[in-house]
């Protein structure tokens, strides 16, 4: 018996972990499998034909995590022969060989530069009945060149580079994903024009150190040019980009935001420290002066910027007058919104192996008091919006309570998440479309606008949500290959398939 049934497409699922790009990566997952001939499998489905986890090396416990679900499909496996399992992801891109060592059951694992591989690699190891590993040490083709299944009508992520040039003692990722390749303007926009074509309003610039893009053809002024000619992209609303690091963002950059009509007034800056002396232990190569000085420049240029963060408490060595300088830049910064990490070790990384680790309850402490203080000064900044008119992009999934308040939820232009009540107007707004609508009261991480809306506009994207089209980015394939129905796959008799 096979988990597809005779003449029917074999059904895919993909679970991800981890940050923005390995949800694109997904995206990206999901539009090869279907380009293949596979199917997304229903949310309900627990026994879909394949299951590709997308995985994180960054967060805490990544791997445990990942050998725990693994663990949990393997008795599924076992009573659906033909069921395959694929990884990927950086920890695949790490651990390589050793996770089909420790989860035998395992039929793919696939690092970060041959995503376009996996259909190949599904098909040899169906064909083989054996294990396919293929990890690469540098990008075989381009992310962006391969097809792409959108999750989102009306927002769309774009990479405009890939790996990373820097050397920061917490992180793997460089070792992971590579240096920084950068995609050509032209490729990009051409990208950006396709999603707009099939309704996308918003589309977000991804990259590991965004801002440094330009250094692989040596035009250090290149990101910010690229600001400018997404503005003159008819029918895109609102452009955004995550992460920039603050050693590369310059005057121009600044200059393109504030001038441009659809770069969104929002801007997140990972800070990670606020002591110099941690800084220059993270490697991070700005200090707090110039960091508080990009922050100045960009309220200077657009005072309703919201200017979000990363911090990671508990670096090794960090003393108690280290976190209050921390503090301090927190205090002086005015953020509208802080991801707040506690610091782990990394194997791999040169911080986990540094002197100084603090013990677990100095490091709650701290983070504790991080956590009070950022929330006490973006509810103070969330305060001043109270009466403030809106403009809100309608989105699915960010609020959780929204069924249960009659409310709808979506971002507004500077990126702040927005419940608001749809008034005479209910049933009538779909996700995509765009409403004005007025702040009556703030929480440290949400506005609520309790009154009838001021407008509503309906556009494209709601249009393709209320017929449940999901955009497609095609990409450039050679000779994948494409399935149809397999042919039956005998039960394992015994060795490490039966695992």
């Amino acid at each position: 018996m096979t988990t597809a049934a005779a003449g029917s497409p074999r059904t895919y699922q993909v679970r991800t972990y981890g940050c923005q790009m390995n949800v694109h990566d997904s995206e990206r997952i999901s539009g090869l499998l279907e380009q293949a001939g596979y199917v997304r499998a229903a949310e309900a489905d627990e026994q879909p034909d394949v299951v590709v986890f997308n995985t994180c090396a960054v967060r805490e416990n990544a791997d445990n995590r990942l050998y725990g679900n693994l663990g949990h499909l393997r008795p599924v496996k076992d009573k659906h022969p033909g069921m395959q399992i694929a990884v990927g992801g950086c920890l695949a891109q790490k651990d390589r060989g050793d996770i089909v060592r420790k989860a035998p059951w395992v039929d793919v694992v696939f690092g970060t530069h041959n995503i376009g591989s996996l259909p190949v690699l599904l098909e040899r190891a169906r064909h083989n009945t054996a294990a396919e590993v293929e990890i690469l040490e540098s990008l075989d083709v381009f992310p962006s060149t391969l097809p792409t299944r959108r999750e989102s009508t009306y927002a769309g992520w774009v990479s405009i580079s890939v790996g990373c040039n820097n050397t920061c003692t917490f992180c793997i990722v460089p070792s992971l994903r590579g240096k920084e390749k950068d995609r050509r303007p032209g490729d990009i926009l051409s990208e950006v024009r396709a999603l707009v074509d099939e309704g996308v309003l918003e589309v977000t610039l991804l990259g590991q150190n965004v801002n440094s893009y330009g250094v692989e053809f040596g035009d250090r002024y290149a990101f910010g040019k690229l600001l400018r000619a997404c503005g003159d992209i008819e029918g895109l609303e609102r452009v955004r980009f995550t992460s920039p690091h603050p050693k590369d963002f310059t005057d121009d950059v600044i200059a393109a935001m504030a001038e441009t009509p659809n770069v969104c007034h929002s801007l997140h800056m990972p800070l990670q420290s606020g002591s110099d002396d941690v800084l220059r232990a993270m490697r991070r190569s700005y200090r707090s002066e110039k960091y508080l000085g990009i922050i100045e420049k960009v309220r200077a240029a657009m005072p309703d910027a919201a200017i979000t963060t990363d911090i990671i408490v508990g670096f090794p060595g960090e003393t108690d007058a280290d976190f209050e300088k921390t503090l301090d830049v927190v205090r002086e910064a005015r953020f509208s919104s802080a991801f707040t990490f506690q610091y782990s070790k990394r194997p791999g990384t040169p911080a986990a192996t540094m002197d100084g680790q603090l013990p677990k309850q100095v490091v709650q402490e701290r983070y504790e008091r991080l956590i009070a203080t950022v929330e006490e000064i973006t509810w103070a900044e969330n305060r001043k919006l109270v009466g403030e008119t809106v403009e809100v992009l309608v989105a699915v999934g960010e609020g959780r309570k929204d069924e249960r308040t009659g409310r709808l939820s979506g971002r507004a232009r500077d990126g702040r998440l927005v419940h608001f009540d749809a008034g005479s107007l209910a049933g009538q707004i779909r996700p995509g479309d765009i409403v004005h609508t007025t702040v009556t009261y703030a929480a440290p991480h949400h506005l609520n606008a309790d009154g009838e809306p001021l407008s509503h506009r309906r556009t494209r994207a709601g249009d393709a949500a209320e017929a449940g089209r999901s955009p497609r980015t095609p990409g450039v394939l050679l000779g994948l290959p494409t399935i149809g129905a397999p042919a039956a796959v005998p039960a394992p008799t015994g060795g490490c398939a039966a695992h």
